[in-house]
């Protein structure tokens, strides 16, 4: 397995995955994500690949695709609230369905943390839905910890 920055010919087996992805949420928040993976959504990929404050790291094995992320430099500067952030988010992250548990997921966290480090971030940060239990137990493993959280009330 490798795990390297996507090339423009990878960016059709990402979308796979971002379909997985997507019926996981659909799935998990009827209520909140669409079903299907209309040609709006499939299409950017383009976006991000054109942004240069975007990357997209994927996991190769066996000559194919079993894990991307998205990679997304936010800078927000400071206000009266807060002091400046910069940081890189982990916007998409997917490992395959079928090559879950098989390291490519740590693999990638690995690489990430590298290039986050290679690029001058000091944080990495993430979010995720409280649904998917697997995905919590693994980022915790990993080393993230929560320090926000998003509550809902359904009235």
């Amino acid at each position: 397995m490798i795990v390297r920055m996507a090339e423009k010919e990878d960016l059709e087996q990402v979308n796979l995955l971002r379909r997985q992805v997507n019926d996981l949420h659909v799935a998990g928040k009827p209520e909140v994500f669409k079903p299907g993976f209309s040609d709006e959504l499939r299409q950017y990929i383009n976006v991000i690949w054109a942004d240069p404050e975007q990357w997209i790291a994927v996991a190769e094995a066996d000559g194919a695709v079993r894990g991307f992320a998205v990679l997304h430099h936010i800078h927000r500067p400071e206000n009266p609230f807060m002091y400046e952030r910069d940081f890189l988010d982990i916007d998409e992250f997917c490992v395959d369905e079928a090559w879950h548990r098989q390291g490519i997921a740590t693999a990638m966290i690995d690489f990430i943390r590298e290039f986050a480090a290679a690029h001058g971030f000091h944080r990495l940060e993430l979010n995720m839905w409280e649904f998917n239990r697997e995905a919590l137990a693994f980022y915790e493993a990993a080393g993230f910890a929560t320090f926000r959280r998003y509550m809902e009330m359904f009235i």
